[in-house]
């Protein structure tokens, strides 16, 4: 692991922890036939605040934001909702997406980034301290390594030059074709989550001293956060196969979703120092001392990658699977089955993120060599969600 550190004096890292509580729902044997979804009870451990959100819910697509978009990956909503930020896989470029007219403008190319297969510019947040600094971070394939950077974003500057040179905050991250993770996000305690894949090694994610395969807690300098459940290291849980969903609810709990092999992909409630089980579990499973997932899915009818929280429920893209997931919650726990909507409506849907009120955005993924494109492809969506 190399750790590359510049203090930024605009950011100003919160030092304390928020520990995010969550719930095993301790062994039980694997599972055997069941339903393509299927999801653990609400219990005690479940915590909830107030009544758990309804067992079944709504999806009204309210608008093409914007479309004819190469391999979009990240997203990241703008202050005051004046739109998106999209990354591209591929092409290395961060676009602009303005959230009332759907204009397109292309901040420019993040050099460095090496894009094949699974990897190239991945996801990006915005600085806790964005309406000072202006710093966009972001998650991308080298020709040696995953790595963050973040860059200055200077709107004054002609369109296709607004993005300043890549400053390393972290490397490192084991590459592959394969299991690159990618999503990265800001927590409510200021320290920026990084959800990273076993690169295709699938002894990696076992490895506490690897960065594959895990979930990192970093400063907004690149530093391990203070108080990780391993003292000097960047790692806040491990076991993962392929983490590229991360979002907390309303009392600060962390949940990840996961990509599974060949038979269970995953939606986890994620408890500091924990270990989800990769390669030894896959899913629900009898192992000592591995933390079971909330929900699980048939690979073909999942294939999760972003997740958000919007008023007790989990929203969850699928690839694969071609459809967007509901998971109401009741604390960390699943209070009623998981529901699919816009099931092969508009093919694969790579990253979902909350907006205001009831709404989300919705990125869709059939640019990236697996899907089949469609006139328009690929997309951004405005989805009202209940």
């Amino acid at each position: 692991m190399i750790v590359r550190r510049r203090a930024v004096p605009a950011v100003l890292a919160a030092t304390a922890l928020l520990l995010t509580a969550a719930c095993s729902s301790g062994g039980g044997g694997s599972p055997g036939r069941t339903p393509a979804a299927t999801a653990s009870g609400a219990g005690p451990s479940g915590q909830g605040t107030g009544s758990a959100p309804p067992a079944q819910g709504s999806v009204k697509v309210l608008r093409t934001v914007a479309e004819g978009l190469k391999t979009p990956w990240g997203l990241a909503p703008l202050p005051g909702g004046d739109g998106v930020l999209v990354s591209s896989r591929d092409e290395g470029t961060i676009t602009r997406i303005d959230g009332k007219t759907g204009r397109k403008t292309e901040l420019g190319t993040v050099s460095g980034v090496s894009p094949a297969g699974e990897g190239g510019l991945l996801g990006i947040a915005l600085s806790p301290d964005y309406a000072s600094d202006h710093m966009i971070y972001a998650y991308f394939t080298s020709a040696s390594d995953n790595r963050v950077v973040r860059m200055l974003y200077d709107e004054q500057r002609p369109a296709g030059e607004q993005l300043g040179a890549p400053d390393t905050v972290f490397k490192g991250i084991p590459k592959g074709f394969i299991h690159n993770g990618g999503r990265i996000a800001f927590g409510p305690d200021g320290m920026l989550y990084a959800g990273t894949g076993e690169s295709g090694r699938r002894g990696l994610a076992q490895d506490r001293k690897s960065l594959g395969g895990k979930i990192l807690r970093l400063t907004p300098e690149g530093e391990p956060a203070p108080g990780n459940p391993f003292p000097g290291s960047p790692v806040y849980s491990y076991g993962h196969r392929n983490v590229q969903g991360l979002a907390w609810d309303d009392r600060q709990r962390l949940f990840a979703s996961e990509f599974g092999q060949d038979t269970w992909d995953e939606l986890n409630a994620i408890k500091p120092g924990d270990n989800y089980g990769w390669p030894e579990a896959e899913g629900k499973s009898s192992e000592a001392g591995v933390h079971d997932p909330l929900a699980q899915w048939h690979t073909d009818d999942a294939s999760p990658s972003g997740i958000a929280w919007v008023n007790g429920v989990i929203w969850m893209a699928g690839l694969k699977g071609n459809r967007l997931w509901r998971i109401p919650l009741n604390g960390t726990s699943a209070s009623a089955a998981p529901q699919a909507f816009l099931r092969g409506t508009y093919g694969r849907l790579r990253t979902v993120a909350a907006a205001d009120g009831d709404r989300v955005w919705l990125v869709t993924s059939n640019t990236d060599g697996r899907g089949t494109p469609k006139k328009g492809d690929d997309r951004v969506l405005e989805v009202q969600v209940k």
